[in-house]
């Protein structure tokens, strides 16, 4: 595959000797990261799984950080880190995700830690069919968003091994795939609000509706429109509805205005998104199922999921018995509580990082033992 586009690849005017100039938008008392570089590379040539090819895939990403090798030669201290299916790789750079990670003594300190954050297939500023080829654009998969991620790894940034893949939702999902698909590739896994068994129930369901409301949009036109089609806006919103806790919800809508209000601001939300992109995003995970292979995982993997997460219900049992096929594998389902928004409890780093942190703490310890 193909080589590093330098030219798309700049520094971002971070400075630890400038503090306002964070990339965070947070109160909390800490400096900014000691770099952060934008990256953009192009895989030439990229054949998907169902034999489709693309000439030149774009991926881009941010790296924080500075890369280190052992005495061998193996990077030591790569961290990747992978988005959900609503954000993008700029989702960790807010306050509560990268402000309550990245930061001094922080559980993923980019001063001691290589992190890199790529932009998914299809999703911010990696290719997508909204650049050009609308529906005539592959249609990918979540295993071409595996692959994609490792050639850039392996083949651009020359990481041959990374400590930590960290995976929120979808990028969740990307982590148990990956703990398989490249069983000796990372040293420990963490995937975040996800379930290790098939895409399905309403989880699926909610999808499928947002596809069809988009697919059944008379100004869709089989994705070759001019303007963004107006009226699969309208269901939207009932993806967001599963994502939030029920007590989140009615806190922000305990009248009809402020519902009514809520709702508006989710419909003028869909308004700013491609609908090819959205549909593409959305079909990616329809064959989603690592069931068949958690056997197969090699590294200590810690899934953490809520008890309030309503697109993975924990009364379900897939966790609890998914996990007992992993030889290194560990769950930890925390409680609903004050701070809990469903499954966006995953974007609320302060609540989970504790359960992080002590999974890498105690990798390090069985490292170390005598």
């Amino acid at each position: 595959m193909g080589k590093s586009d330098q030219s798309s690849k700049h520094q971002v005017a971070i400075s630890l000797s400038h503090p306002g100039q964070s990339i965070f938008t947070s109160s909390i008392d800490m400096p900014p990261p000691n770099s952060m570089v934008e990256h953009t590379f192009c895989l030439s040539n990229f054949k998907f799984q169902n034999g489709q090819l693309i000439d030149e895939l774009k991926i881009h990403c941010f790296t924080l950080g500075e890369l280190k090798r052992d005495a061998k030669g193996h990077v030591c201290n790569a961290v990747l880190l992978l988005h959900n299916t609503t954000g993008s790789a700029k989702e960790w750079l807010d306050k509560d995700l990268g402000g309550e990670l990245f930061g001094p003594n922080g559980v993923l300190d980019s001063h001691q830690y290589f992190l890199i954050i790529p932009d998914a297939i299809g999703f911010g500023a990696s290719s997508k069919p909204s650049h050009g080829l609308k529906t005539n654009f592959p249609n990918y998969r979540y295993i071409d968003i595996v692959n994609a991620h490792h050639a850039v790894m392996t083949q651009e940034l020359g990481v041959d091994r990374v400590e930590l893949i960290l995976g929120l939702s979808m990028g969740g999902m990307l982590t148990w795939m990956f703990g398989y698909m490249f069983p000796n590739f990372a040293r420990a896994l963490c995937p975040i609000a996800t379930q290790p068994g098939p895409m399905s129930g309403r989880n699926w369901i909610q999808r499928r509706i947002s596809i069809e409301a988009i697919k059944n949009d008379p100004e869709w036109n089989q994705g070759h429109y001019e303007s963004n089609p107006s009226r699969f806006v309208f269901t939207a919103p009932f993806g967001g509805l599963m994502v939030q806790s029920v007590e989140h919800l009615q806190a922000a809508a305990p009248n009809r205005a402020a519902a009514d209000a809520l709702y508006e601001t989710m419909v003028e939300r869909a308004k700013k998104t491609d609908a090819n992109d959205r549909l593409y995003q959305l079909q990616a995970s329809c064959d989603y199922d690592p069931s068949a292979h958690l056997k197969e995982i090699k590294a200590p993997l810690l899934a953490i999921n809520f008890e309030d997460d309503e697109l993975n219900p924990p009364q379900l049992g897939i966790l609890e018995k998914g996990i007992l096929e992993v030889a290194k594998g560990r769950f930890e389902l925390i409680k609903r509580g004050p701070s809990s928004a469903g499954h966006y409890t995953s974007l609320k780093a302060a609540v989970w990082k504790p359960y992080l942190s002590d999974f890498l703490k105690s990798i390090e310890s069985t490292n170390t033992s005598p």
